[in-house]
């Protein structure tokens, strides 16, 4: 029983209280009163905040906004597939990934049977709570002005969005950008397609069809089935 708060992670106890008075006329100027807080939760002690306070009140929230974007620094090098990184407050990452052979999983009542296919060269671009997804024609000279196409996968929205449906994803607090990046690449390819999402068929002709012939096969990816999607990769970058 003595180590049953530790179940319930870490005990915050207050250490300082400070009280902001402001000039109700002229300059608007600030004054910050500090307190000192006793064993019984009482503040005493009153003081002006000093420096050696005021810094270390910085340094707090300064730490506190850099757990929002840990996430987006690298262990090591800079991946080379990386395109554009965010690294404010709602941080996000972009980056590309070539032609690959990957396995697809699909609901059963789609028909269309769980497996390897060739996919097209791919953007992506994701926060630490979402994911959107990009084809491409052409990933030989990667800039500014290459052309998005939509990704040609059921749950994805007409903006590029991806539905994960009911899987759970949870990127780890002190995970590096390689990590955020494998994982979500992970996250997509292990979630099952199941439908198309507000009736957005991001391809010519049937979606079903395409996957069926594709799965389990060699064929390349009829990259002549891509439907432009308006938008530059600067338009990602915002």
């Amino acid at each position: 029983m003595k180590n049953l708060t530790k179940a319930f992670g870490s005990l915050y106890h207050p250490q300082k209280a400070l009280l902001i008075y402001q000039q109700d006329s002229g300059e608007k100027k600030v004054y910050i009163e500090s307190y000192d807080i006793d064993p019984q939760g009482q503040p005493i002690n009153a003081h002006p905040l000093s420096v050696t306070e005021g810094a270390a009140l910085a340094k707090a929230l300064h730490t506190n906004e850099s757990k929002h974007t840990a996430f987006l620094k690298p262990v090591g090098l800079l991946p080379n597939n990386l395109l554009y990184l965010h690294t404010e407050r709602n941080g996000y990452a972009i980056w590309h990934t070539p032609k690959q052979n990957r396995k697809l999983l699909f609901k059963a009542e789609l028909g269309v049977a769980n497996g390897y296919a060739n996919l097209p060269a791919l953007i992506w671009k994701a926060t630490k709570e979402g994911l959107a997804i990009y084809a491409l024609t052409d990933d030989k000279d990667i800039n500014l002005d290459t052309e998005l196409y939509h990704a040609p996968f059921f749950n994805t929205y007409h903006d590029g969005r991806v539905c994960m449906g009911n899987v759970a994803i949870s990127i780890s607090k002190n995970c590096g950008l390689e990590d955020f990046i494998a994982q979500w690449e992970q996250a997509f390819f292990n979630s099952y397609f199941s439908h198309m999402m507000q009736n957005h068929n991001p391809i010519k002709g049937n979606m079903v069809q395409l996957w069926q012939s594709l799965i389990g096969t060699k064929k390349q990816f009829p990259l002549k089935s891509l439907i432009p999607h308006q938008k530059t990769l600067k338009r990602l970058i915002r």
